[in-house]
């Protein structure tokens, strides 16, 4: 086990499985201590098992990114037990099924229940441990954005995704780039780097699996994989803040 971050302290939400599974394998078999957030304890529990069946010091944490008490309840958890949070990744997401009508016949009610995890979800998550990643010497911020997302590929007919226009989940995810670059602005004078990821079309349920990259690759730098979510949260001290990547680099907003 590579030990570069060991005493690092990292929480990843929605962990228990996917992408956010396999960013907390990477970033604990590099020797951070991993705070599996989900919603159900017993599905966390036993990722944090798994995880520490391979040595990686791994904790389970309930986390419910649109209930508030247990946002806080963490935020209490980890002051109480590390006083610090060096890495927070903010991955948990979803897709409505709603969502996959034209964008004209989306449900109020669809955009409402996608924003509330995907919007207000990382946002509130995030406001609730700044205090602590402002105590750490080397703060970051990740949060798990998308392709489709950004509005230039959007607007594009040759985009390779251009059929794909969820309306909520689509603009969930451009939401989330533009709190990426307000907070990374208004961090800029403190040790915190704030930016977005897009893992690429990776299979996870959130897609029923059609995805045609793994995990492993949405999660990591391998071969070209350069700005995947493990480093951007392992960014050195003049490493970029306020930006959006995937794995050939910048995302155009």
């Amino acid at each position: 086990m590579s030990e570069d971050l060991k005493g690092k302290v990292a929480l990843i939400t929605g962990a228990n499985k996917g992408i956010g599974y396999e960013i907390a394998r990477q970033l604990g078999s590099r020797g951070a201590t991993v705070l599996i957030a989900s919603r159900d304890i017993g599905r966390g529990e036993e990722a944090a098992n798994k995880l520490r069946l391979n040595q990686i010091d791994a904790r389970s944490v309930q986390l419910d990114v649109i209930d508030q008490k247990t946002i806080n309840s963490t935020s209490e958890q980890i002051e109480s037990e590390f006083g610090k949070l060096d890495i927070l990744v903010n991955n948990a997401g979803i897709i409505s099924e709603g969502d996959r009508l034209p964008p004209s016949q989306v449900d109020i009610e669809t955009l409402r229940h996608t924003y509330e995890t995907n919007v207000f979800g990382v946002f509130a998550v995030t406001k609730a441990l700044l205090p602590l990643l402002k105590k750490s010497k080397a703060g970051r911020i990740v949060n798990l954005s998308s392709g489709l997302g950004s509005l230039t590929q959007n607007s594009d007919p040759n985009y390779e995704f251009t059929d794909f226009k969820y309306l909520a989940y689509n603009s969930s995810k451009t939401a989330v780039n533009a709190i990426t670059v307000l907070l990374a602005a208004d961090l800029k004078d403190t040790a915190i780097k704030v930016n977005a990821a897009d893992p690429g079309f990776t299979a996870t349920d959130i897609n029923q699996y059609q995805g045609y990259r793994t995990v492993e690759q949405a999660a990591i730098p391998t071969g070209g994989y350069a700005y995947a979510p493990v480093r951007l949260a392992t960014l050195p001290d003049d490493g970029s803040s306020g930006g959006f990547f995937d794995e050939n680099g910048v995302v155009p907003w």
